[in-house]
């Protein structure tokens, strides 16, 4: 399926399954998917749904259990406010300037955040950045352990490390380096990607740009056309039958995001790309639009991600790049982030 984007010389391409979504279930409100599974796309169906309970450890994208090891709440809200703070440390700093933002995205805008938010961390740490770890789970292990068995590794104390960074270098012994390293790639990582993945698809969707319109607005209509999670995962619990007969005692729940963001009952003009739209509207009480997860339990990142996505988009427009006109299709693969992938960014002739 394909679904025509502004400029109108660009067309955007979803893989299969997301295509077979869009085409079969748009505009429905609770409907099977697999003989376990219930999707639901009714904003009214959902908000109950994702109200009814907290996400358990095995439902949090980013916390789930690390090598088999639980994340309490407590320490992934400590660890979220971490890396917060070295978000704002680097939102501080003056400007970067003279920045070549052109090339392939999102993987241009990643690095670019990367070397923003924790470029004063050692090799060890910042290697864990690399989308080349999404590959497989063994290869992101081998190199987390070979960092945490390495002599040479951060000192706590060194105060050229991010306080992310300090936490890696105040574990002790081997076990706790490893677990360490670990959350610093599954809290930052996270950002990074999201963030950049968010500007370029963002980018695709839109660019150019018309002058008076907002980064913010841009940014938000992007959420809406390409949710960075397209679906919202809940086992199947004892809560959801009793809220909605057509969900059995068995049944896991994907509440979708990529449909109710696009619900002709919802939305004027759906699928166009229209930034302006959020001018009037609230977007933490817009039905249907979930971006960053339910009011009752919102994504702890999204603090996080706006400013660092303003920030970005506006180099981005400062710097006069645009879309490759010779790059007429983006396809929209099957993976963690809902994204376009290798965009490719030029300088306007």
């Amino acid at each position: 399926m394909s679904l025509s984007s502004v400029p109108r010389t660009r067309t955007t391409v979803f893989a299969p399954r997301l295509a077979a979504l869009l085409k079969d279930h748009l505009g429905q409100d609770v409907f099977r998917l697999e003989p376990d599974t219930v999707g639901v796309a009714g904003h009214e169906a959902a908000d109950r749904i994702l109200a009814a309970r907290r996400a358990t450890e095995t439902e949090r994208p980013t916390f789930k259990p690390l090598h088999g090891r639980s994340i309490s709440r407590t320490e992934a809200s400590a660890v979220t406010r971490t890396v917060g703070s070295d978000v704002r440390e680097a939102l501080a700093r003056p400007r970067p300037q003279d920045v070549d933002l052109s090339g392939v995205w999102p993987l241009t805008g990643h690095l670019f955040l990367r070397d923003l938010v924790l470029g004063q961390d050692p090799y060890r740490l910042r290697v864990l950045m690399s989308r080349n770890l999404e590959l497989t789970t063994l290869l992101t292990w081998s190199v987390i352990s070979v960092g945490a068995a390495l002599p040479g590794r951060p000192r706590a104390g060194d105060g050229r490390l991010t306080a992310l960074g300090q936490r890696v270098a105040g574990a002790v012994g081997y076990q706790e380096r490893r677990y360490a390293m670990g959350m610093y790639r599954r809290a930052a990582a996270p950002v990074c990607f999201t963030v950049s993945t968010l500007v370029s698809n963002a980018l695709w969707l839109g660019a150019p740009f018309d002058d008076g319109v907002s980064n913010r607005d841009i940014i938000h209509e992007s959420l809406r056309l390409l949710p960075p999670s397209w679906n919202i995962l809940r086992n199947a619990s004892p809560e959801y039958p009793a809220l909605d007969g057509r969900i059995g005692a068995d049944d896991d729940v994907l509440v979708l995001p990529l449909l109710s963001h696009r619900d002709p009952a919802l939305w004027d003009e759906p699928d166009a790309f229209r930034p302006e739209r959020w001018r009037t509207l609230d977007p933490d009480d817009t039905p249907g639009y979930l971006p960053f997860g339910h009011s009752s339990e919102r994504c702890w990142g999204r603090h996080m991600v706006m400013p660092l996505a303003e920030l970005l988009l506006d180099l981005v427009r400062g710097s006069h790049l645009v879309v490759d006109p010779d790059q007429r299709t983006g396809k929209v693969p099957l993976l963690g982030l809902l994204g376009v992938a290798d965009v490719r960014l030029v300088k306007a002739a």
